[in-house]
């Protein structure tokens, strides 16, 4: 596991391993970069685009959330203060800047509260869905004012490690707390069975206990704080070591190498190693039992019986040795 950048807990991964039917993937930081980058900027008719941007940056300016960062990344201009800015998960925050309410957050946050997102906006946030990216809106006292669409890339190993898990006869999940058109975008770049979109981080791991619930042996892949109770919750917990110390704390197996083929690798070495301890065990039982009775009716010369089983425990570590003939996927 060390020479494939993989650690194993313990040996309930190795039992897990070798149960699982269905691999949920977190698709911020595990089957994309999480390198976010603002691409497009929108106004609302009459609003000023840079100011919207710089108090959306004021907000987000001492947030650590990858999409908090490209909007701090990208604005011209000063960045003014926001005395008290509250984060809601999963929905954006909220603050006084320069006197005025501000929100930056995704088209429900505004819509809950009251907001009416106009035609301009609206159009923007389905274009940048469809292929895939997330629109960020910005609000200043109660009126939307602009659009922030922010990329992201999928991993290029990542459709060969789906297509890889498919292969070993696991269901893929994306899961993402992303718009159901941004999520499919990108699912159908990864080829992924099933898609779970609009899912807040305090959701997560209800949802893989609801995939439980239903029957399925669960593997959840995910880098960040927010996938912590997710991978716990889990049958097998995967955790990418660009993430979270939370993250790792509560995983089974953690990933060590940079590249997404580690979670196949990982998968087919716990399952590889629970096969070879049943073979070995299985080796013992019937070698004892075809030998104990012939050396019980002393037709066995005990030279020959020590002989036996040092050749016993041979074939053992041979056995087991094969599993350093495991290759990475990179």
């Amino acid at each position: 596991g060390g020479q494939l950048g993989i650690l194993i807990k313990g040996p309930e991964a190795l039992e897990a391993s070798g149960r699982i039917d269905t691999v949920v993937l977190d698709k911020t930081g595990t089957v994309t970069t999480g390198d976010m980058t603002l691409t497009e900027r929108i106004a609302a008719d009459g609003q000023d685009i840079d100011r919207a941007h710089r108090y959306a940056a004021a907000l987000d300016q001492h947030s650590t959330h990858p999409v908090a960062k490209a909007i701090v990344a990208a604005v011209e201009g000063t960045i003014p203060e926001c005395s008290s800015p509250l984060a809601v998960a999963g929905r954006g925050s909220e603050g006084e800047v320069d006197g005025h309410d501000v929100m930056v957050g995704n088209p429900a946050f505004l819509t809950e509260a009251g907001i009416t997102i106009p035609g301009e906006l609206t159009d923007t946030v389905d274009q940048a869905a469809s292929t895939g990216r997330s629109t960020i809106l910005v609000a200043i006292d109660g009126r939307a004012t602009a659009a922030l669409v922010i990329s992201d890339t999928v991993k290029p190993e990542a459709p060969a490690v789906i297509a890889q898990l498919k292969g070993m006869g696991l269901r893929t999940v994306l899961l993402t707390g992303d718009s159901k058109a941004a999520a499919d975008a990108v699912a159908s770049q990864l080829g992924t069975d099933e898609v779970l979109a609009d899912v807040l981080p305090t959701e997560k791991a209800k949802i893989i206990d609801e995939l439980r619930a239903g029957g399925r042996v669960v593997a959840m892949v995910g880098d960040g704080i927010n996938d912590a109770a997710a991978l716990a919750s889990s049958d097998l917990g995967l955790a990418m070591v660009t993430g979270t110390d939370i993250a790792m704390r509560s995983a089974d197996i953690i990933c060590v190498r940079h590249h997404l083929g580690v979670v196949p690798d990982a998968i087919g070495l716990s399952r590889r190693t629970l096969r070879t301890i049943r073979g070995n065990l299985a080796w013992a039982f019937v070698y004892n039992i075809a030998a104990i009775p012939i050396a019980a009716a002393g037709l066995l010369n005990p030279l020959i019986s020590g002989l036996a089983m040092s050749l016993s425990s041979l074939f053992v570590v041979t056995h087991s040795l094969r599993l350093r003939n495991v290759g990475a996927h990179s």
